[in-house]
């Protein structure tokens, strides 16, 4: 249970919710303590400052005024003086000796007493000719000064000097501090109540804050957990901070990204199955045919085994092909690089293509610019040049034209294949290059082509740095563009 009840609190304070919370309300309550404890001191100095100011000036008036009647003993005077002084200032008066003896009390409570307070020790000692302190009589209770339910008082000393003789006596005031004490109260309650209030509004705006910034995070990581599932077509809003627009729009691009993965994969697989059940399908039923039929025809019988040898043979291409892919795919292929005449390479495979083009009355022409050199893998350029040509005159109805091309361009190189054949619809262009992508399923199957091979010439050209594509007039041909980084001299 305490396990249980540990991992839940662990929970519920790892959250970035509680975190913000928290880290809001520790921020208020450093910044309160702060703020409450500089504004009571400040106050709390200013008035027992002003305080001081007064009182000072006030009890040197009174050792003033009693001078004459101390010196002169007149201690029925003296008293007389000292009550109506008291009386005008709001406090307890007394007059002692130069050793700190009383002489006379507006409270007649001590006389006789001798006064111990550094207030009269300062002067009587000769440090200087005034002091005033403040006393807490309930924790630091002063018998001489003590006065009814007084809780703090405030005790004002100043020296009665004879010119020549020097200190003769002391005056001591003493009046209740409990008004400015009471203030002070009033005004750390008042900015208690304050706190509280304000960290009742803020605890409420830090929930909100909070649940502005995780919400968000918490539908990002609802949709991270859809797509561990599999469900890769799962979107998020896009709402929120910048930041936070910008986290949700990177998930849902890179959610269409793996959803359009997914379903080339799923499609990949559908058509690679389909690609190798069809021949298998079709060798079963020849084989079957030559197993069960006995009095099957010689020729016949030879007519349908090389059926299954032509559809050994394009099951073998489509497992090359796709052996090819996967090792594209997974960078596993190596260029091996070396500098070669690419217009030799170009004019040699299409001189080979052009015999088999004229076999079905087809007619190549080739334009080769010389000396165009370049940096590349001579076997790979070999398998580009030789698939579009192939595919050139494949798709060239008898008594077309295809055209050759090498050609500088700029910095690049440019090889094209144009045919007068079909062409390609605008609609499929952008799909051309895709794994197992045909226009015409079956005449595609007709010419002995996988689906495959350009997409393996398409990833061939991006190894080298350089770019492929098609520009198409439908039913006027199409032409094929090869653009390939120029060799550095």
């Amino acid at each position: 249970m305490a396990i249980i009840l540990q991992t839940r609190v662990n929970k519920l304070f790892g959250s970035i919710r509680w975190n913000i919370v928290l880290v809001f309300l520790l921020l208020l309550i450093t910044s309160f303590f702060a703020i409450a404890s500089t504004t009571i001191s400040l106050v709390g100095n200013y008035q027992l400052n002003q305080r001081m100011r007064n009182d000072k000036y006030s009890v040197e008036k009174m050792a003033v005024s009693v001078t004459q009647l101390f010196l002169n003993r007149d201690i029925s005077g003296l008293n007389h003086a000292i009550e109506r002084l008291a009386g005008e200032n709001d406090g307890r008066l007394m007059i002692l000796d130069a050793s700190g003896k009383v002489i006379a009390d507006t409270y007649a409570r001590a006389e006789g007493m001798r006064i111990s307070l550094a207030e009269t020790a300062t002067i009587i000692n000769g440090e200087q000719t005034f002091g005033y302190g403040v006393y807490n009589l309930d924790s630091n209770p002063i018998n001489a000064i003590q006065n009814g339910a007084m809780k703090w008082i405030n005790v004002c000393t100043s020296a009665i000097i004879l010119e020549g003789r020097g200190v003769q006596g002391i005056v001591l005031f003493s009046a209740s501090l409990d008004d400015v004490m009471n203030n002070l109260n009033v005004l750390q309650n008042n900015i208690l109540v304050f706190f509280l209030l304000t960290a009742m509004i803020s605890l409420l705006l830090s929930f909100i804050l909070a649940a502005v910034i995780t919400t968000p995070i918490n539908r990002l990581t609802q949709g991270i957990k859809e797509m561990g599932k599999g469900d890769f077509s799962v979107r998020v809003e896009e709402k929120g901070s910048y930041e936070i627009k910008k986290l949700s729009a990177t998930f849902n691009n890179m959610s269409e990204k793996l959803e359009n993965l997914e379903k080339s994969r799923s499609q990949f697989i559908s058509n690679a199955s389909h690609e190798l059940k069809t021949p298998l399908s079709t060798m079963k039923i020849l084989v079957e045919s030559v197993l069960y039929e006995e009095s099957m025809d010689a020729d016949l019988r030879k007519e349908f085994l090389t059926d299954v040898n032509r559809e050994i043979d394009r099951l073998n291409s489509v497992v090359k092909d796709l052996l090819t892919l996967v090792t594209l795919d997974n960078k596993q292929i190596s260029l091996n690089k070396s500098l070669f005449s690419l217009s030799d390479l170009v004019t040699d495979i299409s001189g080979r293509m052009r015999l088999y083009a004229e076999k079905h009355h087809k007619k190549l022409f080739i334009h080769v610019e010389e000396d165009i050199d370049i940096y590349a893998d001579s076997a790979k350029m070999h398998h580009i040049i030789n698939n579009l040509i192939d595919n050139a005159i494949k798709y060239t109805e008898a008594d077309g034209e295809i055209n050759v091309n090498l050609y500088r361009k700029g910095k690049v190189v440019v090889f094209s294949v144009k045919d007068n054949g079909p062409g390609i619809p605008k609609k499929d262009i952008n799909h051309i290059f895709d794994r197992f992508y045909r226009i015409d399923k079956a005449r595609s199957r007709d010419t002995g082509g996988t689906g495959l091979g350009l997409s393996i010439v398409h990833q061939m050209v991006m190894l080298h740095g350089g770019n492929i594509y098609v520009e198409s007039d439908y039913g006027h041909g199409a032409e094929f563009f090869v653009e390939l980084p120029m060799a550095k001299n």
